[in-house]
């Protein structure tokens, strides 16, 4: 008897383990859990009958009560199971109620004899099968197969009832091999309802691949395995064989990085690969295109699943608000935005160039006389006249707003060519200009600078060049000026960087805060700190004094961290007065951008002065997110990932493109003051309201800055600015004045929530 019932054990707990093992690799068949589990409790009851046969009472009434549990789990487990592969699972209460019933039945039936209990035990075990046939008759033939097998496991029990405990081996033996029918039965059952799901699913991913907007491909090696409908449409190709030789008809360089990148991906080396770029079309027309892909198994070999979105439309328009924030509106020329980034890019390549600055003379007049129609006429042909007389490339013409115009030599510094350039232009101006059927004379102030001789920066080039371009104004007629080179500042420039180092020291540096405050309703946004050096003997230098000394010294290093630590500190201070707080931006240098451990940094002062990461944003320029963009972008990630807020400052101003506003994790955008001073003036507002677009379509809050009469608060509102800063609001304030202004924020709230109904 005791190998029957170790063979009936086995048997139980193998198949208990197998069914579980399903639901563990296939969480959809839950009812392999339930099931697996009824076979392992149902393993419990052989020691339990062993326990049972004990004479001495302890044994024996832990053996049938051990019975009883054993018997009412393995039946309601039973029961829940066949319930859930039916679709038919029963609620908690009803299980649980299920599971009370045969509980008490079980135990009432052993307190009446071992043979009373098995001989009622097959008779509901023979009754549960034929239900269970009932129930799983439609559902398949390893389902009917089992719930046969229930019945006859339920007769199987009825020997020892009948024919008492000499038949006990043979019922066991009788009941193991049923039950390891069962659980086979249970098994396939499993292997068909996961067949059926994964072909419903297959038909499910087909259906919606194949009515995909987005195009959907599988690439192996040179050969397309698959590509849906959306794709064939965008390439303009009527089948998979056009689809591969068109890619064939693709450039040499870019069939040169697809393979790479797919060689990438297929090894693991890259497990998701994004990209975007422009590609033809079968009819030759192009269209921009976002790309994914990643690793999948198909036909069981790894291959390259691609997904395309096409993005033209988007492309076309983010460009031509990009265009309208970076040209003139009038002339359709570069404008002041695009001079200093090109200024900065040639700086950045170190080769010789020229630059010259020219303004119309006595333009406000000539406006005045003809009229404004005939003023912007004016302009429209001096702006025709000046890319006649100096075409591209050899010189760029842009229009710098007005009757600012510049002529950028990218090549030629020499002032032989400069000179030659501005003679050329006093010549052409000795003759008319045609401007809606008026001739009109001209005359020009024009200021010549050169790079490296004059500066050896763009803003240093710049402003030296309109330097001379006004001294230029004080000759009659057409005149040119030429710039002086900046090395006369040298020596004191040499005497403000060895101050710096002793202010580091004896901490003459201050932070003084400028709220931003809400476009609509002008409520306190925040505050930006900005810094002041109390340099003895010299009173209060502006950082737009030091801030360069710094970066070239490197002393910009233990700077910014000195005045982050600053205004942590100034925070934790209102934090003590009991006010509330608003968030504070410090000002990021490029050097501090390449440093790795600069977001470490950022989130221990935090943690050391108990701050959340939401109290702190950090502005950075355009230069110091170009400077090293792919190091940028991850230091900014990761201080984003940290909770706090990264604006782009100075925006207009340098490298100002679509993909920096695109790619660098940002969450504002500041315009220059440049941008907004000319303000409310119609091509002025115009930059203004395209920038506030292309932020609205990446999701970026907008701050005006240098905001200082109400005309161009008004302007930058109307033109879908968020935020506003500058001195119409407030000067930089010292902590206690910026305290003030914490304080009748908390005043105003408290006003407003009493006067709100309750």
């Amino acid at each position: 008897m005791i190998y029957a019932l170790a063979f009936n054990l086995l048997v139980n707990l193998v198949l208990g383990l197998a069914l579980w093992r399903v639901w563990v690799r296939d969480r959809e068949q839950g009812f392999t859990r339930l099931l697996g589990a009824s076979f392992l409790v149902h393993v419990l009851a052989t020691p339990a009958y062993l326990l049972w046969l004990q004479p001495a009472p302890l044994p024996h009434g832990l053996g049938g009560a051990g019975m009883a549990a054993a018997g009412a789990a393995a039946m309601t487990l039973l029961v829940l199971g066949l319930r859930e592969l039916t679709g038919r699972p029963l609620a908690r209460r009803e299980a649980a109620l299920l599971g009370l019933v045969l509980l008490g039945l079980f135990a009432a039936l052993i307190a009446q004899g071992i043979e009373v209990a098995q001989a009622a035990g097959a008779g509901l075990q023979t009754w549960l099968g034929l239900v269970a046939l009932r129930w799983l008759w439609g559902l398949g033939r390893a389902e009917r197969f089992a719930g046969l097998l229930l019945l006859l496991l339920g007769l199987s029990q009825f020997p020892y009832a009948l024919g008492g405990a000499e038949w006990l081996p043979l019922q066991t033996s009788i009941g193991a091999g049923l039950r390891l029918m069962l659980g086979i039965s249970l098994m396939l059952a499993a292997l068909r309802h996961a067949n059926v799901e994964s072909h419903r699913l297959r038909e499910q991913l087909h259906f919606l691949t194949e009515n995909s907007h987005q195009g959907v491909g599988i690439k192996r090696g040179r050969h397309i395995l698959y590509a849906n409908a959306a794709l064939l449409r965008l390439y303009g190709v009527p089948d998979l064989a056009a689809f591969e030789a068109l890619q064939r008809e693709q450039p040499e360089a870019l069939r040169h990085s697809t393979a790479q990148r797919h060689r990438a991906v297929l090894t693991g080396r890259l497990p998701h690969a994004q990209w975007e770029g422009e590609r033809r079309r079968s009819d030759g027309g192009t269209m921009r295109l976002v790309f994914s892909s990643w690793r999948v198994s198909w036909n069981g070999r790894a291959a390259e699943h691609i997904v395309v979105s096409d993005d033209t439309d988007r492309f076309l328009a983010a460009q031509a608000l990009l265009h309208q924030a970076t040209h003139d509106p009038l002339s359709g020329l570069p404008n002041r935005s695009a001079l200093q980034r090109r200024l900065r890019e040639l700086c950045g390549a170190g080769r010789a160039f020229g630059l010259v600055w020219l303004d119309l003379d006595r333009f406000t007049q000539l406006n005045d006389a003809y009229g404004h129609g005939i003023g912007d006429a004016l302009l429209r042909q001096m702006a025709r006249l000046l890319c006649t007389e100096f075409p591209a490339p050899r010189v760029e013409v842009m229009h710098l707003g007005e009757d600012e115009f510049a002529l950028l030599l990218p090549g030629d510094a020499r002032p032989e060519a400069l000179r030659a350039l501005t003679q050329r232009l006093r010549l052409r101006l000795t003759r008319p200009v045609q401007a809606a059927g008026h001739e009109i004379y001209l005359d020009v102030s024009m200021g010549v600078a050169s790079f490296p001789a004059t500066a050896d920066d763009a803003d240093g080039l710049m402003r030296e060049a309109s330097a001379a371009m006004h001294e230029a104004k004080q000759d009659p007629g057409t005149a040119e000026r030429w710039a002086q080179a900046s090395a006369r500042r040298s020596s004191a420039t040499m005497l403000a960087e060895q101050a710096m180092r002793a202010g580091l020291k004896n901490a003459e540096f201050q932070l003084l805060y400028q709220p931003k405050v809400a476009a609509e309703g002008g409520a306190l946004l925040s505050f930006e700190a900005l810094v002041r050096w109390h340099r003895p003997g010299h009173g209060i230098v502006s950082p737009v004094e030091f801030i360069p000394a710094a970066e070239r010294t490197g002393l910009i290093l233990p700077l910014g961290a000195m005045l982050l630590e600053q205004a942590c500190r100034q925070q934790a201070i209102w934090r003590a007065l009991g006010g509330p707080l608003v968030p504070v931006a410090v000002n990021v240098s490029p050097l501090q951008l390449q440093d790795p451990a600069f977001p470490d940094f950022v989130l221990s002062t935090l943690q050391a002065f108990e701050l959340p990461p939401a109290l702190l944003s950090l502005e950075v320029t355009e230069t110091a997110a170009v400077r090293d963009a792919e190091q940028a972008q991850e230091r900014l990630a990761r201080l984003k990932a940290l909770g706090i807020k990264v604006a782009l400052d100075d925006f207009g101003t340098g490298f100002s493109s679509l993909n920096l506003l695109r790619n660098l994790p940002l969450d504002a955008v500041k315009i220059d003051r440049s941008l907004i001073e000319p303000m409310p003036q119609p091509a002025a507002s115009a930059v203004v309201r395209s920038i506030c677009q292309l932020a609205a379509a990446l999701r970026l809050q907008v701050v005006a800055e240098g905001i200082e009469t109400e005309a161009q608060a008004a302007a930058a509102r109307a033109a879908g600015c968020q935020a506003l800063q500058g001195y119409l609001f407030a000067k930089p304030l010292l902590p206690a004045e910026a305290g003030s202004w914490l304080r009748r924020m908390e005043e105003d709230e408290q006003a407003g929530a009493e006067l709100s109904p309750s």
